[in-house]
């Protein structure tokens, strides 16, 4: 008989899904991948006038074996010109060893919860022991969550934030000192914040590579978040090429991520990148090498991800007294 489908908001979704549960299910996600417990991933991307719409999909054998795939609407226009998010969408979560559907939720939560929670892992096997400083460049919802999210993995004890709208960075470096009680700054000056940064994350839509050799000092850790396709991009391909790279995911970053422009530019090839973060934690590779080298983490964003946290949050769903359940045989 077929199980009933529970459809989880946002709300829901913030609620049951934590931080350091996140960080957790995301690390043990990409060791399994390295592990080959993971099936391959499947991305499918629709541009059009004003936005685009991708589609990504994964099987991970957790406790059960899951599937799931996320239909994201990626609209950067929706805030200023309709008042509606910048990405909205849908997850189905699946049974993978019967084909029953079992939930079906808010994907933009997810998306923002598993990408924030992958950087910090990333930081946490990649940036250098003792980071307490850093900058987050582009001051939106992912910035939002980066902060929590790197906050569970590294010491930090100041923080810059840098946005071509300066009052919204300023707005921003309020909230997050209220929020989180530490030393939060809007920079005016992108190169001064990033040189004096043991980490930095780019979060941002841009089109156009904005940080270079000599935005990074010596040791940094950039996690480099924006560029989830093709046309996007914030890492000059001589950054690139002078850093340690570890990748999400070869295939998708060499196609549509920040390495993407570096393989374009002429600078690297795919035999560069160092490791992809699932070899560097189950141990199969070495991430960093000694601490005044620069290590870039690319990330594209994989449907593994969508998997582990969707697969929390259902589980704790079925638990939950306000859930929403429908049968769609009915």
């Amino acid at each position: 008989m077929t199980a009933n489908l529970l459809i989880l908001t946002r709300t829901d979704i913030e609620r049951l899904l934590d931080f350091p549960t996140c960080i957790a299910a995301v690390e043990d996600a990409f060791r399994r991948r390295a592990e080959g417990r993971a099936a391959p991933s499947g991305v499918l991307g629709v541009h059009v006038a004003e936005g685009g719409f991708h589609v990504k999909a994964a099987a991970l054998e957790l406790e059960r074996p899951f599937f799931a795939a996320k239909v994201n609407a990626n609209f950067p226009g929706n805030p200023a010109q309709h008042g509606l998010p910048t990405i909205q969408g849908v997850l189905v979560l699946f049974d993978a060893a019967r084909g029953e559907p079992l939930a079906m939720m808010d994907s933009a939560s997810i998306t923002t919860l598993r990408t924030a929670a992958a950087s910090a892992v990333a930081a946490r096997h990649l940036a250098r022991r003792g980071a307490r400083t850093m900058t987050i460049v582009g001051c939106g919802v992912q910035a939002r969550a980066h902060v929590a999210a790197m906050r569970a993995v590294l010491s930090l004890d100041q923080i810059a934030v840098f946005d071509l709208d300066v009052p919204a960075a300023q707005r921003f470096a309020a909230e997050m000192r209220a929020l989180h009680g530490v030393s939060v700054t809007a920079a005016d000056d992108l190169a001064r914040a990033t040189l004096a940064s043991d980490v930095i994350v780019t979060c941002t839509p841009s089109r156009a590579a904005f940080l270079g050799t000599a935005h990074v000092a010596p040791g940094a850790f950039i996690a480099a978040v924006g560029a989830d396709n093709e046309q996007k991009q914030e890492i000059e391909p001589a950054l690139l090429r002078a850093s340690a790279v570890v990748v999400d995911d070869l295939e998708q970053c060499a196609t549509m991520g920040d390495l993407h422009h570096a393989i374009e530019a002429g600078v690297m090839s795919r035999t560069d990148v160092r490791a992809t973060l699932g070899e560097v934690i189950a141990g199969r590779r070495r991430g960093r090498h000694n601490n005044d080298e620069i290590v870039v983490f690319d990330s594209t964003g994989v449907a593994i991800e969508d998997v582990a946290a969707a697969a929390v949050v259902w589980g704790r769903a079925r638990e939950d007294s306000a859930r929403v359940a429908i049968s769609l045989v009915a």
